[in-house]
């Protein structure tokens, strides 16, 4: 598993600049069967980011590029009359793959962004009375642009609950934006990487995700931290749900899991929180700042147990 993640770790390193923390949270969050949403400026390497992940792994891509004018079943599929079956058959649309990239999501309709959450939630798609299921391994990655408003519909809570982390890329420092240049003056890296793992690769993963032990104390430190986004600042801003409590738990395996560990530790459960619970805060205006703000403080005001951590 280590040499896998780290092989991993590797081919993204030769596209993706500077991001290793970054890439720590993707994994996590692909080791524990969530999904992410990345989120920065245009040109900040979300789709790159995407696509070095894909071209990593053995598996199916996919990827669709949300506009105003997509319809639901440009993401699901459709069904449509054959003529030469006399019949009415159904056309998998790109979400039966086992990546797929949501690219610049909020773009779309709210009633086409409303056809991934059965996607994203249970891993199936209704369509004409008929459920089919997905891959086991489905993983979504969606990128979105924050300041841009003209032509966009923010996402509703329900598709942000969905994803168990939003990640924001960052920038550059002045040496690791000249390694860029550097590195990409000649060649495209992108097109080097070669896959290092299969699906039954991942599918072991995610299972060894689940089997990361988590100490008692710890998980009534979530509980504890997910009740407390609840009543802080009542009436300003929502708590996370009780999904937002599992994604944490999940996130803080996967994050032990990438780290090398077979049990969490409590920087675990810090390293993921902004990532896991800041987007499922409901604030007025969608403060962003506001969210993080709180979450930090509840980081350093609920108490956190002193244990060995380990079986």
């Amino acid at each position: 598993m280590k040499d896998m993640i780290w092989n991993i770790k590797e081919n993204i390193s030769k596209v993706i600049i500077g991001k290793e923390e970054v890439v720590h949270l993707l994994l996590a969050s692909l080791a524990a069967g969530g999904h992410v949403l990345l989120e920065d400026m245009p040109g900040t390497g979300k789709t790159m980011l995407a696509k070095a992940l894909a071209k990593s792994m053995d598996l199916t891509f996919e990827r669709i590029q949300f506009t105003p004018d997509l319809l639901p079943g440009d993401v699901t599929g459709l069904s449509f009359f054959h003529q030469g079956k006399g019949e009415f058959v159904f056309k998998e649309g790109p979400v039966f793959t086992n990546i797929l990239l949501a690219d610049e999501i909020n773009r779309a309709a709210p009633r086409t962004q409303s056809s991934l959450l059965e996607c994203m939630g249970e891993k199936q798609v209704t369509a004409d009375g008929v459920t089919r299921a997905l891959e086991s391994v489905f993983f979504v990655i969606a990128t979105e642009n924050p300041i841009e408003t003209l032509g966009c519909y923010p996402l509703p809570e329900a598709q942000l609950d969905r994803f168990m982390m939003k990640i924001p890329m960052g920038g550059l420092t002045v040496p690791q934006e000249r390694q860029m240049l550097d590195r990409f003056i000649t060649e495209e890296p992108i097109e080097q990487i070669q896959p290092v793992c299969g699906p039954k690769d991942i599918e072991n993963l995610q299972k060894s995700c689940r089997q990361i032990y988590v100490h008692a104390d710890l998980r009534d430190y979530m509980v504890n931290l997910a009740q407390a986004t609840r009543t802080r600042g009542a009436g300003e801003l929502s708590g996370v749900s009780p999904r937002g409590t599992l994604a944490l738990l999940r996130a803080a395996q996967g994050y032990a899991l990438v780290c090398g560990r077979s049990y969490v530790v409590p920087e675990d459960i810090k390293a993921v929180a902004l990532p896991v619970l800041c987007h499922r805060m409901i604030a007025p205006m969608e403060d962003e700042r506001r969210k993080r703000e709180v979450i930090r403080a509840l980081l350093s005001e609920v108490a956190l147990p002193t244990e060995d951590w380990s079986r």
